[in-house]
């Protein structure tokens, strides 16, 4: 069973959180989280124990603890559906342009162009000031 653990003090160690889940049962892992630039304890980790019932009265009975002064708190780590996961450095919108980019050139003659052939018109948008260029 994968046990998730959360509100752990920064400085706990991977050993002292496999001796408090020990009392309960065997243990065949234990991470805690770090910060990949800062090596610090992100305070969650995860436990992993290989018999569930073992797990679950480890949950129960650690859930709402006080370690070192916190609150820490357990409860079975689901994994996400891979459609479910989202990525950090994608999304959201990618390039686009906005409203002020005008007209480049052309004959127009409206409020929105570069007004006269070969303008270059930036910053056109309905705020007016989109009227440069020339012949």
């Amino acid at each position: 069973m994968n046990i998730f653990v959360g509100s752990l003090p920064f400085s706990i160690e991977e050993a002292d959180l496999r001796e408090s889940f020990e009392a309960y049962g065997a243990v065949d892992s234990v991470k805690i989280i770090t910060d990949k630039f800062t090596g610090r304890s992100k305070g969650f980790g995860f436990v992993e124990m290989p018999n569930d019932e073992e797990g679950q009265k480890a949950i129960d009975e650690l859930n709402g603890a006080t370690v070192q002064g916190r609150a820490i708190v357990v409860n079975k780590s689901e994994p996400k559906p891979e459609g479910e996961r989202r990525s950090f450095n994608g999304g959201g919108n990618r390039g686009g342009g906005d409203s002020r980019g005008g007209s480049r050139g052309g004959y127009g003659n409206d409020r929105n162009s570069g007004g006269g052939y070969g303008g270059n018109s930036r910053g056109g948008d309905n705020r007016g000031g989109g009227n440069r260029g020339g012949y």
